[in-house]
């Protein structure tokens, strides 16, 4: 029967030309591929188009210390008057604006919670009431407050929005000054200032140190780990299926394969895990030395972070051996969307998640990459605390854990009981 193939071996060329023209051959790559790629655009540039107009309760804090006395014929001081017109003119949904006091607000900040906030300080009517008089001797100011920490755009799109609801308010404020009769003498120079009497002033509330790339260096921290984990469960994949028997080793022209050792597929993934585990410590290590003691990265609390970063990268190794494990050849495209694909865009590391569309946010609830950057984001920015996002970040990490544990064991028992051992490769 005839197959298109001579029987001979051809001439490299001819037999390149007739592998090319075999129509099959071009179905699963061509298909794999074009998922992916499409896949990987619609995540990557859906998540970060539109974050204005993505944006859904972006809390940020919103301080009144304003206590003096309200203005000739007004019910009510300044400080109240700013935050209802903040709170009414915000559009429905965008801000999530969180009446608190001071401390309470610089908390916030230091935990990460907050994105920004906007101080209207105290005595806050009475300069802006002495601007009439003529006896003021500095701009009543209101301050907003930015949080590096919380990741540079996020910090920024909070900037912007306070900036803009201070600037309204100065506004409205001038409008009702100029109405006062206490201005009917008043020049031409003290009119002017009056229609805009308020000076907004952006200073950092929680600041972070200098080496910590404006709070993106606990993102790039978080994707060394997880593409250590990823690396060298992979590596390790390859390597003990290789050294089994299992699977060829080719380095350039040199092709060995080994011969074949009688193991079911749990002990080997007990094998690859146990690997996987080792190389865990040593490449968190490496990362550790590269990023703080070569680069002079701000790390604070280096024991945790250590301790932190292996169980995280030893999660996603875990996880992506498991996955391997259940579905062979296709395994490492699947961890690959898992543990890089699916976690960059929904990680909320660069673009805060109340800047993306609600996928992002579903995503987010499991996706390894969200849970540990808010761990690192906490140590390095945020003193190490609890409800910085430590606390969920361990939790997380543990349930990672025991799930890629218990999916991946029960997959290769369940592969073993059935009978299904891998095929064992034929001298050709």
């Amino acid at each position: 029967m005839a197959t298109g193939f001579p029987a001979r071996a051809p001439g490299p060329d001819a037999s390149a030309g007739r592998v090319l023209r075999r129509w099959k051959l071009w179905i699963a790559p061509g298909v794999l591929s074009a998922l992916a790629v499409l896949l990987l655009s619609l995540l990557y540039m859906g998540g970060i188009l539109t974050p204005t107009s993505s944006l859904h309760r972006l809390p940020i804090a919103l301080v009144d210390a304003d206590t003096g006395a309200p203005l000739p014929g007004q019910a009510t001081d300044l400080g109240a008057q700013v935050s209802a017109a903040i709170l009414g003119s915000s559009p429905a949904g965008q801000v999530q604006w969180r009446q608190v006091g001071a401390a309470e607000a610089q908390d916030q900040l230091a935990s990460g919670r907050v994105y920004g906030a906007l101080l209207i300080p105290p005595g806050f009517t009475a300069e802006v009431a002495r601007l009439t008089t003529g006896q003021a001797t500095v701009r009543p100011t209101l301050t907003v407050l930015t949080n590096p920490g919380s990741g540079s755009l996020g910090s920024s799109l909070a900037s912007q929005i306070t900036q803009k609801a201070a600037g309204q308010a100065s506004a409205a404020i001038g409008k009702q000054l100029s109405t006062s009769p206490a201005l009917a003498g008043a020049d031409a120079t003290t009119r002017l200032l009056l229609a805009d009497p308020v000076a907004v002033v952006t200073t950092v509330g929680h600041p972070i140190g200098a080496h910590s790339g404006l709070g993106l260096t606990a993102f790039y921290y978080t994707l060394l780990l997880v593409l250590g984990g990823f690396i060298s469960a992979n590596v390790v994949h390859s390597a003990v299926d290789t050294s089994l028997g299992y699977a060829d080793s080719e380095i350039g022209p040199w092709h060995t394969r080994r011969p074949t050792v009688p193991i079911n597929r749990t002990q080997t993934l007990l094998v690859k895990m146990g690997m996987t585990a080792g190389l865990s410590v040593l490449a968190t290590s490496l990362i550790m030395v590269a990023t703080i003691a070569v680069l002079g990265m701000d790390a604070p609390h280096q024991a945790l972070l250590w301790l932190f970063s292996i169980c995280a990268c030893l999660t996603v190794g875990l996880g992506a051996q498991a996955i391997n494990a259940a579905f062979g050849g296709i395994g490492q495209l699947v961890s690959m969307f898992v543990f890089i694909a699916l976690a960059l865009p929904s990680s909320g590391a660069t673009v805060p998640l109340e800047a993306t569309p609600g996928f992002y946010h579903f995503l987010a609830a499991f996706e390894p990459m969200r849970q540990v950057v808010g761990g690192v984001r906490s140590i390095l920015y945020f003193d190490a605390r609890a409800d910085a996002g430590l606390t969920r970040g361990w939790i997380m990490i543990a349930v990672g854990f025991v799930v890629a544990l218990v999916f991946g064991f029960a997959m290769t028992g369940y592969y073993d009981r059935k009978g299904l051992a891998r095929m064992v490769p034929q001298p050709g």
